[in-house]
């Protein structure tokens, strides 16, 4: 049974500056490159690495599908880099976060959910609290740019009750 019910927001920039940044062309400015064939936006965010890592680009194929309402029993962290995640079909994904309440918990009774347009990814910064991808089509692409090295760097979250995600 689930005690707690998140709804769904819109991604802007305002409402997930808490958590990281919103990776999008909107609103940003940019130069032309290769004779004026491309914008580029540049540096939209920065990769935070901890310790004796270096930044990696993967690609993750997420091959379950999600559907709302959803409920959710746990969150992890990274604490020694961000972790950035970028469709690669203009798909729309879940993004679920929380902010910390110590420095070992999330805050679970204020979890925040957002809904990409498809278009927009997102940074998580080092040791943001959020629930692993989500996708609403399946199989889903996203580049994931984020700390390749040694050591521990996955927390895990398990809640005491489950939480409910739902569109509002």
């Amino acid at each position: 049974m689930s005690n707690l019910v998140v709804d769904v927001q819109p991604l802007t920039k305002d409402n997930f500056a808490e958590f990281g940044e919103v990776i999008s062309y909107e609103n940003n400015d940019f130069f032309y490159i290769n004779d004026q064939h491309t914008e580029r936006y540049h540096a939209l965010v920065s990769t935070e690495i901890i310790g004796e890592a270096k930044a990696g680009i993967s690609i993750f194929r997420n091959i379950k599908k999600t559907e709302l309402p959803l409920e959710i029993h746990m969150l992890e962290r990274h604490p020694n880099g961000s972790q950035a995640f970028i469709p690669m079909q203009g798909q729309k994904f879940l993004i679920v976060v929380a902010p910390a309440l110590d420095d070992q918990t999330p805050d679970i009774n204020h979890i925040r959910a957002f809904i990409s347009d498809g278009y927009q990814g997102v940074n998580y910064r080092a040791g943001t609290w959020h629930h692993p991808l989500l996708t609403f089509e399946a199989p889903s692409d996203f580049a994931v740019v984020d700390r390749i090295g040694t050591g521990h760097n996955c927390d895990v979250y398990t809640f005491p009750y489950s939480i409910m995600v739902k569109d509002h």
